[in-house]
């Protein structure tokens, strides 16, 4: 199914306090990051898609089952791992997710057969025959994660899923989410406050800000400038490049680390600008395009998410 999530004017209220405001969405399967500061309604929203909550106003489907009457439905289809811990104590890891994989309809035999196979997959080897209450952080997370795949969802909902994880086992989550999108073709939520992960895996993003949504596009639209800049990493010094590409037109700017930017306004061919570096002399290292940063485009969102409440 193309269309993963469809909201059209989503609003939700805790008594006075407005948690998500006019929220309209259509997003199709992919990778999606979910952005935004605290108190953005982020968890509100991924409430609102299980059907944890009712909407206060608005409809909307996920994977193409009704908000409210489709509850049933979507919650049997989506594998969702919240930002806390959730096991239960006295029980080693392995029981813990074929319980889950028991609840969600599969045979005792299959579920342990699934666990087991899951628990591969997410790296945890003897620990699984560990009571979960004895696990560190990171350990708490893969366990989280192999509950929410265990039953073979089609979308998955990740709350903060590389929290508490050190650099390596922070890549390998990742590398887990890109195989389970890439080569299963799961669609994945993830929400989170670390950009780089979004960078590294995510197709579109959503940034909300003050219980609306702020921006809504693919990743690469948005990190790419509006003029073209490239990159050019030099060789020692690129003074002589620099100043053949003015006189040419072109507006440059040198950086620190041996970089010149150049803006492509004119839509210079990149067989040009190595051209001018072999005329001059220059050894080029790199010639790479530009990218908007995803932190200056959260910042931005965010503050006029501000701008218009005050």
């Amino acid at each position: 199914m193309d269309r993963l999530i469809a909201l059209d004017r989503i609003t939700k209220d805790y008594g006075k306090l407005r948690a998500l405001d006019d929220v309209s969405l259509s997003l199709t399967n992919g990778v999606i990051g979910l952005l935004g500061p605290n108190g953005a309604g982020k968890s509100t929203l991924i409430k609102v898609l299980m059907g944890l909550v009712r909407v206060s106003g608005g409809k909307g489907s996920v994977l193409g089952y009704p908000l409210g009457r489709g509850f049933r439905q979507i919650r049997a289809r989506v594998g969702y791992m919240p930002e806390d811990d959730c096991y239960l104590a006295g029980l080693p890891g392995v029981e813990v997710v074929r319980f889950m994989a028991r609840l969600s309809g599969l045979p005792s035999i299959e579920a342990l057969r699934r666990a087991h196979e899951i628990l591969d997959f997410c790296g945890v080897e003897e620990e699984r025959y560990r009571n979960v209450e004895t696990y560190s952080s990171g350990m708490r997370q893969k366990l989280k994660f192999a509950q929410a795949i265990v039953h073979d969802p089609p979308l998955l909902i990740l709350d903060e899923p590389t929290s508490g994880l050190d650099p390596e086992e922070r890549e390998a989550m990742l590398g887990r989410v890109r195989i389970l999108a890439s080569r299963m073709g799961k669609s994945v939520l993830i929400s989170t406050h670390i950009l780089p992960d979004v960078q590294a895996i995510c197709d579109t993003v959503v940034i909300l800000a003050g219980g609306r949504v702020q921006v809504v596009d693919r990743l690469e639209t948005l990190c790419r400038p509006v003029s073209p800049v490239w990159h050019v990493r030099v060789l020692g010094h690129g003074d002589a490049l620099a100043d053949r590409m003015r006189r040419e037109g072109l507006e440059v700017q040198a950086e620190s680390g041996g970089t010149i930017s150049v803006s492509d306004g004119a839509g210079v061919l990149v067989q040009r600008i190595w051209d001018w570096a072999r005329q001059t002399g220059v050894g080029i290292r790199a010639l790479v395009p530009a990218r908007n940063s995803l932190e200056q485009i959260f910042l931005d969102a965010v503050g006029e998410s501000r701008h218009a409440d005050s």
